[in-house]
């Protein structure tokens, strides 16, 4: 299997364009298992088609016709404007995360081709996600009270998750777009928040963080999908490096590449030699210790992002460190977790790791050992940056 980045390119070209007509307007969620490489979707598992990974194959697609030029891969993308106008128009399905859904879709479409209705679409789902925004605790809040029952609502309505920061981009965009300083101020709000309280103070990093929803008093760090609360989430970090990464770059605020360069080196001396993180960082030696590819692709992609963003502001010795280190990221993934050149694998990846702690509840182990669609994304994503791409959808 050749390491050549032109080659690695052509071969996810080719799987993505093998598998969009088996996935036509479907969107994969996760892996059927650890040797079953085909997709389930939200509605196998769930009442409704709507989840937060919607987007994922869509940005594929987007990232197959930046390439190529190609007229289906475009045509396909847009097939689903349908369902992101369900996602706007239903307000309990709506969180933080309308900006994976909307930057890889709607964003992508108008900075490709200049689509005036993407672009609408776009900012209204900048605009729902603006007003998630407590403005008394500068948080927003990551997930809808009420859409899983009262117990669920109990424990979330004051809650903020790492990943928050890979949203925070489509704010940023429609700030560019508009002028309205709001969009941005939310966005920094955000950030800031997120160095204050789920970065430690050794950079590694909470999953979630709990605020009082009376007082907006700041409470505790902890986790939802990492090992245990004082552990550190592999994938969670990885939102972090990428996402204060793209935000030094959408703001030009060097001060965010050096938050991201803190939580890539904490991932430098901490990940293990074959460059495939555990999925958590501080798991016990007597757990099995799964693999996350998706966390690798993320870190890989951030890592390579970072180097670019460090470049330009004239930092070349560490931005080469970190490009040598997400490149060799890379390659590991295409060498232990590849499928491409299996005809019959409907994603990039396997040896990703969803939500570990439910897999044993349910004793389901696609959850902690298959593919990911954002896995792949992100593997797709950063095999470009490694090849010198700039211009993506965030």
């Amino acid at each position: 299997m050749s390491n050549n980045f032109e080659t690695i390119s052509h071969d996810i070209f080719l799987s993505v364009e093998r598998n969009s007509p088996h996935i036509g307007l479907r969107n994969p969620m996760v892996g059927a298992g650890p040797a079953d490489y085909k997709w389930l979707y939200p509605e196998d598992i769930f009442s409704t088609e709507i989840f937060w990974t919607d987007s994922f194959w869509t940005g594929q697609l987007w990232l197959a016709y930046m390439v190529s030029g190609t007229s289906k891969f475009k045509n396909l993308a847009r097939m689903r404007y349908g369902h992101l106008n369900r996602i706007l128009d239903t307000p309990i399905l709506m969180n933080h995360d309308l900006g994976f859904q909307f930057s890889l879709s709607a964003v992508a479409d108008y900075k490709l081709t200049g689509n005036k209705e993407a672009r609408t679409l776009a900012l209204r789902a900048a605009e729902a996600l603006r007003n998630r925004f407590n403005w008394n605790g500068n948080y927003l809040v990551a997930w809808t009270a009420g859409s899983e029952g009262k117990e669920h609502a109990e424990k979330i309505q004051g809650k903020i998750i790492i990943d928050c920061m890979e949203n925070l981009p489509l704010l940023m965009w429609a700030y560019s777009e508009t002028n309205i300083e709001s969009f941005k101020t939310v966005a920094i709000a955000q950030a800031e928040t997120t160095i204050k309280h789920i970065i430690r103070d050794d950079w590694s990093t909470y999953h979630s963080f709990d605020f009082d929803t009376t007082t907006n008093e700041p409470i505790r760090g902890g986790t939802y999908q990492g090992y245990a609360d004082e552990s550190c989430w592999s994938r969670g970090q990885a939102w972090a490096i990428h996402g204060f990464a793209q935000l030094a770059l959408m703001t030009g605020e060097e001060r965010y590449a050096e938050v991201s360069s803190k939580l890539l080196d904490w991932v430098i001396e901490h990940i293990t030699d074959d460059l495939l993180p555990v999925w958590d960082y501080r798991l016990p030696e007597h757990e099995i210790q799964y693999k996350d590819s998706s966390a690798g692709s993320i870190t890989a992609a951030g890592a390579v992002l970072l180097s670019q963003v460090l470049d330009k502001f004239g930092n070349k010795s560490t931005a080469e460190k970190y490009r040598t280190f997400g490149i060799k990221m890379l390659l590991a993934l295409r060498e232990q977790c590849d499928l491409t050149s299996d005809e019959n694998a409907q994603g990039l990846l396997n040896q990703a790791a969803s939500f570990v702690h439910v897999a044993k509840e349910l004793d389901k182990e696609n959850l902690a050992n298959s593919m990911l669609p954002y896995g792949d994304y992100y593997y797709y994503e950063g095999v470009l940056r490694a090849m010198g791409h700039k211009k993506f959808f965030w």
